[in-house]
């Protein structure tokens, strides 16, 4: 597929179809796949697509759709659904993307690799449900490549692509409907007021403030952060505060409801591997109960019913004084 993406991209770039291309390059260490532009034939050499390209790639459409010229950007399942809602927000002009849905698996973790006693990985080859894997040291026993894939991969929405102008190769479901994305949301839900507090303290207590939840994640997509705006009251580059740990996180919660695709890179990318899509999907799960089933970057269109719930209207919609207690309003 590698190579086949490279003859796709090149094609495009001899014929000025597109100025350049957003893919991945392997960086420092062999699981390390980083997004970047490629703009002619000798770059495009040090392209990849491996086990480890687990990036969504829409994102850094958002400052590149401000330049002239069209962007080839490669797009797994999982990643149209950001570029669809980046679309419909006119984050992205659609007429400067080329997109070309590429297949996917389920990209691998290397987070989980370590937990099972895998370091100094040389390489991966991923041929089916077995994993070949290089590495300086002694492998640990085997382990089944289900265990191993990002959290994001076991919610995998599907294999179909929703927006695109072409499409290579076929994709497959990761996520046979065993696993519920809400389950663990589900548990944190059950516990007392008390015990929520104390896990989220704890969770968010890691953060180091590095900022690559909100540098990654599609639905963030203001030019300029409010916590980089030194106007605003709240701009901070480190937590000082137990407030500002809570701050900076709710505040993304919030800013994202009705807007996240759950694409789950928050989580991915964080350095202290909290678990920040919990926090979406709770959001994402409180919407759907209360103004029925939505997600978002299923469609870049503006009719009525592919708008959030919380920018339509609906003489049905639950009323503000909904309380836990009481219910759908009075």
């Amino acid at each position: 597929m590698q190579e086949l993406m490279k003859e796709k991209a090149l094609g495009l770039l001899d014929s000025k179809t597109v100025l350049d291309v957003l893919g991945w390059r392997k960086g420092e260490l062999a699981y390390d796949a980083e997004p970047s532009f490629f703009k002619d034939s000798k770059a495009l050499g040090e392209m990849i697509y491996n086990c480890f390209c687990g990036s969504n790639l829409s994102k850094y459409l958002v400052e590149r759709s401000r330049e002239a010229g069209k962007t080839l950007v490669f797009l797994k399942p999982c990643d149209t659904y950001g570029l669809n809602q980046l679309l419909s927000e006119h984050r992205v002009e659609r007429g400067k993307v080329h997109a070309v849905g590429i297949p996917c698996r389920g990209k691998l973790d290397v987070e989980k690799l370590r937990d099972k006693g895998v370091k100094g990985i040389l390489g991966v080859k991923d041929d089916g449900a077995e994993l070949s894997i290089e590495s300086l040291y002694e492998l640990p026993e085997s382990f089944e490549r289900q265990e191993v894939l990002l959290d994001k991969c076991l919610a995998c929405k599907g294999s179909e692509h929703k927006v695109y102008d072409e499409l290579l190769g076929e994709s497959q479901v990761v996520n046979k409907g065993d696993i519920d994305r809400f389950e663990e949301v589900a548990k944190v839900e059950a516990l007392s007021s008390e015990e929520k507090f104390e896990y989220w303290r704890g969770v968010l207590s890691s953060c180091i403030r590095c900022n690559a939840c909100r540098n990654a994640c599609p639905s963030c997509s203001c030019l300029k952060c409010v916590f980089d705006d030194s106007h605003s009251g709240v701009s901070a580059k480190a937590n000082t505060t137990d407030f500002e740990e809570n701050l900076f996180h709710i505040i993304r919660a919030y800013h994202v409801a009705g807007r996240c695709s759950d694409c789950g890179e928050c989580s991915r990318v964080c350095p202290q591997r909290i678990p920040l899509h919990l926090l979406n999907r709770k959001v994402i799960k409180d919407l759907n109960s209360l103004y029925g089933e939505f997600q978002a970057g299923l469609s870049s269109s503006e009719d009525e019913g592919n708008l959030s719930p919380l920018m339509r209207f609906d003489l049905n919609d639950v009323e503000p004084n909904v309380v836990t207690k009481g219910g759908r309003g009075k």
